[in-house]
């Protein structure tokens, strides 16, 4: 023994199970029986194994801490016909037994980093210890020596340790590397056990399916290099060096159709989009060469560019038909993920398909924006909720080891791999050389087989290279030098390949025999993936159109009659004797039935709720998330009731608008996530493929749309002009000037106005019960589909003054403008010499100002649609007082914020002759509020005072 001891003398010493140690190794082995995650790491593998050791006794009952532990490390006599050459009373061999088992379980987990992985042959193989026989001080004549390997699944019981050394090698250290030991599951580990080590991680394709994975092969490169010749310095983000891509999605939808998936919906950024759209959704080749050549119809107001598109079609599978649909999405990445989930959530939804067993959300991902973006994350975090699970998503990285313009992995990432955030969710991964197409597509099935078995994400990391830069007119030697002189070196994964399946004599000259095919194919300009069926229509498929073509003005029937109002009031406020509301909850639950019964005004929960109530009851789901939707941020919803004697939430809770009917929709509310990227974008594409659905994100404070603000600028405001993509989505964003700081005021209502633009979406700003009521319903009611983006308020949700009469609910609609209120006012149109206009909260207190002043000369105007503006309404308003010479904007909002900067158009356009525009509020900031109270409420008298005195500042004169 060395005077210095190893590093496997120093775990022997500590976990050695004979003499002293015993009673202790007892405790720990009964603690890992009740719960395997209460010991260190190195005891739960150890004992893992153990636990596929029979007892003592020869039975195959599983030990119980009341058993000496020592016993279940008994040598059985024999197996098989096989001596185990360990006896149970020789410390040595016990020790080296024991050591087999460290080793078996040091492969598992940390194997694939000897893997063989890197196509361009630069990685040097790392120095891990624990994969090296001496590390647990093995020697040459222990090679022969048998140890048991029931615990494996090589197929054999017992083992030379030489041969399990290989087979554990060839399993872990092959072209495909595995991780999953990190999972918690023991189901899990075990199914991943089986599935590789049965087949040592080695594929067996029969030869007409290596011909079709030579011909997949030969489909990447020809479109490549055809565009690259044909289009000379075109961006088009070349999936050159990762062809094998291409295979992995070939394999994976045939896999998905034999297991009874009926719908795919990818998600990808640039990096061979093109490639897929020709070679795998089946894009007519020449459709794409005519958007190179600038000469594809322009049927969108501003379209977009090649590799941002999206593409739909049918194929056939070994299992059926399937769907595929390629989203739409922009520059930003990842930001697709969480689009494409909802996308599938809401396709599940409509088949009845809650575990995702015919859907199936497949994400592809550039090495360097999988570890970089945060989306990632929160998508992530958003797999195995109960609101917003699709279970499981299918991953793949082309990673070209190179990422966008980094030039050392060290500054691209602070991980080993690019895919370890995966393991917050414990997701398995495989690492796979692209150079070795069969190993692809063998991780492909594999992967695919794991998803459907255990509804879970995993991923595929097809490790490649990228033969030219970013982009075409990129020259990456520039910065890698090293990298790009391997890259010019290498022959190509298609000549690789058909140089092998030659040598296997599977036909000389069949890759380039293919290669001449294509090629013709791509001159002629016809398809390339023949699988694509042309006349399949599934009953499944959404029909968009009778919502394309309509005007916004066209309001829809939002009223419903008094009968019904009464009673779906009374469903909806009946909470069931066996449910114990708070005593908070019963009394705005009893103030609602009161209200309606019409005994009371209606608040803006009720108003809300009888919203939601009509619309489920007519047919037409709802589905409300964001942070703390349940009960409202401002507790004014409370549409889950929580029993206030059970905690469980299953069994705890009841939500009245799931009770209207028996026949009725739908209605989820969902408290999200800490989340509003993924959220929002989420839920985007949920409603981007159900118009039927009212679906609405609910920020916490409207301020916080800022941490989503890319799913706004590049889906919401921008999907339909860019890519003909009509969407409902409904937005309810706090706003409001309470006094609550620079983070808790504003929903930044400027930026919206600023994205509005070729009626591309609502902002509306409501005052009053009755119009939350009636905007909501209009959103579904009538055939228009465009985003509504609603700034909610926090004040008026208990103000008095903004609640209605109930017959503002059995009758009327919308009002885009709210007209002067005060009769007084209006039976003295005449002597009206200015007319504010201004939209939300601040109305109830220009009024209160107005009654203290008793200036009947001035008419408030309430804008209660900003966009698309209601200049019909708006001008009618301004005609009923023809002597007002005067007309000011007031809003809470500094000058440069708000609506100011955009409706002082709007509204000069539907001025007269002499009539003069000027502004009260505050002014112009560069934060969207102030942080002291005393500096808050200064402001709100100088912005209300102002509204009334003497216009200054900047005035607009017709």
């Amino acid at each position: 023994m060395n005077e210095t001891p190893s590093v496997y003398q120093a775990y022997q010493g500590n976990t050695y199970l004979f003499g002293g140690n015993a009673p202790y190794v007892e405790e720990m082995y009964e603690n890992y029986l009740a719960n395997p995650g209460s010991v260190p790491d190195n005891w739960r593998d150890y004992f893992d194994a153990l636990q596929h050791v029979p007892a003592a006794d020869g039975s195959d009952a599983r030990d119980v801490p009341h058993l000496p532990v020592v016993n279940a490390f008994a040598e059985r006599a024999k197996q098989g016909g096989t001596k185990v050459v360990v006896a149970s009373t020789d410390a040595d061999m016990g020790r080296k037994r024991t050591a087999v088992q460290q080793l078996i379980a040091a492969y598992r987990n940390v194997g694939q980093r000897w893997a063989d992985l890197d196509p361009l042959k630069r990685t040097e193989r790392p120095e891990i210890p624990e994969l090296e026989p001496a590390f647990y001080e093995f020697k040459d004549a222990d090679q022969e020596t048998v140890f048991d390997a029931s615990n494996t699944f090589f197929g054999k019981e017992s083992m030379p340790l030489r041969e399990l050394i290989n087979a554990l090698r060839e399993t872990y250290c092959g072209t495909i590397g595995a991780e999953y030991m990190y999972a918690t599951d023991q189901n899990q580990k075990r199914w991943w056990q089986q599935k590789l080590e049965s087949i040592r991680s080695k594929p067996a394709f029969n030869a007409e399916q290596k011909k079709h994975i030579l011909e997949r092969l030969t489909a990447a490169e020809g479109l490549e290099r055809f565009l690259h010749t044909k289009y000379v310095g075109q961006k088009r983000f070349s999936l050159e060096g990762g062809e094998s891509f291409i295979v992995a999605m070939d394999e994976l939808i045939q896999v998905a159709g034999e297991t009874g998936v009926q719908e795919i919906v990818i998600g990808m950024a640039h990096r061979g989009r093109l490639n897929v759209l020709v070679n795998t959704l089946g894009k007519m080749p020449k459709d794409l060469f005519a958007e190179f050549d600038h000469t594809a119809p322009e049927d969108l107001p501003s379209g977009d560019v090649k590799y941002h598109q999206g593409f739909s079609s049918d194929v056939s599978t070994r299992g059926g038909p399937v769907h595929l649909s390629l989203a739409f999405n922009p520059s930003h990445l990842e930001i697709v993920n969480p689009v494409v989930e909802g996308s599938v959530r809401a396709r599940m939804d409509r088949r009845d398909d809650p575990h995702g067993k015919q859907v199936l959300p497949v994400l592809v991902h550039g090495d360097a924006a999988f570890a970089g973006q945060g989306v990632i994350q929160e998508t992530l975090a958003l797999a195995q909720t109960r609101g917003y699970t699709t279970g499981g998503t299918v991953h793949i990285v082309i990673n070209n080891q190179i990422g966008f313009t980094t030039s050392d992995p060290r500054d691209s990432r602070s991980t080993l791999y690019c895919t370890d955030v995966v393991k917050m969710i414990e997701s398995p991964v495989l690492h796979v050389n692209g150079d070795d197409p069969e190993a692809v597509a063998l991780a492909m099935q594999l992967a695919l087989q794991f998803r459907m078995e255990f509804r879970k994400d995993v991923v595929v990391d097809i490790i490649c290279f990228r033969k030219l830069g970013h982009n075409e007119q990129d020259t990456p030697s520039l910065t890698q030098p090293l990298m790009y002189k391997k890259i010019g070196q290498h022959p190509g994964t298609r000549k690789l390949y058909a140089d092998r399946l030659a040598a296997q004599g599977l036909g000389e000259g069949l890759g380039d025999e293919m290669a001449r095919d294509y090629r013709a194919a791509m001159d002629a300009g016809r398809h390339t993936a023949e699988r694509v069926l042309t006349n399949f229509k599934s009953k499944y498929a959404v029909d968009w159109s009778p919502f394309l073509g309509n005007k916004w003005t066209d309001a829809g029937d939002t009223a419903i009659p008094l009968t019904e109002w009464k009673r779906l009031a009374e469903r909806i406020t009946t909470i069931p004797e066996s449910v114990t509301p708070h005593q908070l909850v019963k009394k705005v639950y009893d103030d609602r039935a009161a209200m309606g019964r019409g005994e009371h005004p209606v608040d803006w929960g009720m108003g809300e709720h009888m919203a939601f109530a009509s619309l489920v009851a007519s047919g037409y789901p709802v589905r409300l998330s964001g942070e703390d939707c349940g009960r409202g941020t401002f507790t004014h919803r409370h549409a889950v009731v929580h029993d206030q004697k059970r905690e469980k939430w299953d069994v705890g809770s009841y939500t009245p608008l799931q009770n209207v009917a028996e026949n009725q929709a739908p209605f989820t509310v969902i408290d999200s996530i800490l989340s509003e990227e993924a959220v929002l974008a989420f839920e985007y594409g949920y409603a981007s493929n159900d118009p039927n659905t009212l679906v609405i994100w609910e920020a916490q404070f409207g301020d916080f749309a800022n941490g989503a603000q890319v799913v706004i600028d590049q889906f919401i405001a921008s999907g339909e002009v860019k890519w003909g993509r009509v969407n409902g989505i409904t937005l309810m964003l706090p706003h409001g000037y309470e006094g609550q700081g620079p983070e808790h005021s504003s929903a930044r209502l400027e930026r919206f106005m600023q994205l509005s633009a070729d009626t591309n979406m609502q902002v509306v700003q409501p005052t009053t019960a009755s119009q939350i009521f009636h905007v909501l319903r209009r959103q579904m009611v009538r055939n228009l589909r465009k985003p509504l983006i609603i700034m909610t308020p926090k004040s008026l949700l208990r103000n008095k003054d903004a609640a209605s009469p109930l017959s503002e609910f059995t009758k009327g609609a919308f009002q885009t403008v709210i007209p002067e209120q005060n009769q007084d006012v209006v039976k003295n149109a005449a002597k009206v010499k200015r007319v504010i206009a201004c939209s939300g909260k601040v109305y109830y207190d220009l009024v209160k100002r107005r009654t203290e002043m008793e200036s009947l000369d001035v008419a408030i105007v309430r804008v209660e649609q900003l966009y698309p503006f209601p200049h019909k309404a708006f001008a009618a308003e301004l005609k009923r007082f023809p002597k007002a010479t005067e007309i000011v904007w007031c809003q809470d909002e500094p000058q440069n914020q708000g609506a100011w900067f955009f409706v002082q158009h709007y509204i000069h356009e539907n001025m007269v002759d002499g009539q003069k525009l000027g502004y009260s509020g505050r002014a112009a900031s560069a934060s969207p509020a102030v942080g002291y109270s005393h500096l808050h409420q200064e402001q709100q008298k100088s912005l209300v005072d102002g509204a009334f005195g003497k216009l200054k500042g900047f005035v607009l004169t017709k």
